[in-house]
């Protein structure tokens, strides 16, 4: 790995001058700094982070706080934010909270602190967790990558009640008037922001509204709830709050030898990567979780740096229509 002395040399200047342009000292003229920062480039230096936070007091880490292990949308855009992260010079730490009390909440963004993170990014499906951070007092910049719709200045957001309208209108212009909606977990932003489209969707085209079933996200529930629907005769379509839940669900119909989309049409939101490859093939909404997290890091950063925030806030959903939903027989 090449020094700073290499950059040196290559540069014609000394080692103490490369540190004063990686420090951005005011003193150097605009030549040199062009060909230290030239020589850099060549050489593909990284300058020793450790080495760096001793002279500059500033480790140049982000600290992702999370509170949805294993949901795939989450994890889509953490990998996203470190990924950024590291393109802009720095890293990243994340904590995933072992449940949602203010006392873990508490104690997770007091750990970021000790840490000396420069700036948070939280990404938590409880509208609590949000609650909790706005009381407390966290002296560096913070952005939330929220999943519902309107949010403040400071977060990031998919528009999901928007995905979840798209989802209940297909099936509207499919001919199905009596749509189930098989929700997520009380108290989730995701699910709120799903179930509220769907009702959107159905007070739009005058239908009328069947109460919804709250699940839990799991293929396990959506398999339960496919295998004790097909005993009702009420709906010809359900909409599932996300894709998990949607697979489940048509493998529980199809033990109950109920065909789908042929007895009934099932929409799921997400579009995780299997979507494409169960059969039949998934019907669902498309959000970018890594554009989220991209998108979340470009704010945090801005913040940082006093730069203008540019960053679109609200990322739009996307219908793909595959084979699980058809024309109402």
């Amino acid at each position: 790995m090449p020094s700073i002395r290499d950059v040196a040399r290559l540069a014609g200047v000394s080692h103490q001058t490369v540190s004063r342009v990686l420090n951005d000292h005011p003193s150097i003229r605009v030549e040199t700094k062009q060909r230290v920062l030239d020589a850099i480039r060549q050489l593909d230096y990284r300058p020793n982070a450790a080495a760096r936070a001793l002279v500059t007091s500033k480790l140049n880490l982000i600290g992702i706080l999370s509170a949805s292990v294993g949901e795939f949308g989450p994890t889509a855009s953490i990998a996203a934010i470190e990924e950024a992260a590291r393109s802009e010079g720095y890293s990243a730490t994340t904590l995933n909270l072992p449940d949602t009390s203010p006392e873990a909440i508490g104690a997770a963004v007091r750990q970021l602190l000790r840490e000396q993170v420069d700036g948070i990014v939280v990404i938590a499906p409880q509208v609590r967790v949000f609650h909790v951070l706005r009381g407390m007092a966290i002296d560096v910049p913070f952005v939330s990558l929220q999943t519902s719709s309107g949010q403040g200045s400071d977060s990031v957001a998919a528009d999901q009640l928007e995905g979840a309208r798209l989802a209940t209108q297909h099936l509207i212009e499919l001919g199905h008037a009596d749509i189930l909606h098989l929700s997520g977990p009380q108290d989730w932003i995701e699910a709120d922001s799903r179930m509220r489209g769907y009702l959107q969707a159905l007070r739009d085209a005058d239908l009328p509204t069947i109460p919804p079933i709250r699940g839990d996200w799991t293929a396990d529930f959506g398999h339960y709830a496919g295998r004790e629907l097909a005993r009702r005769q009420d709906f010809t379509a359900i909409f599932a709050a996300n894709d998990l839940m949607a697979i489940g669900l048509m493998h529980g119909f199809r033990d109950a030898g109920i065909d789908v989309p042929g007895d009934v049409s099932v929409v799921g939101f997400d579009d995780i990567p299997v979507a494409a490859h169960v059969w039949p093939p998934l019907t669902t909404v498309h959000i970018d979780f890594a554009e989220l997290g991209r998108r979340a890091i470009a704010r945090l950063l801005a913040t940082l740096r006093g730069a203008d925030d540019d960053v679109p806030q609200r990322e739009a959903p996307a219908l793909v229509v595959r084979d699980s939903a058809a024309t109402r027989r």
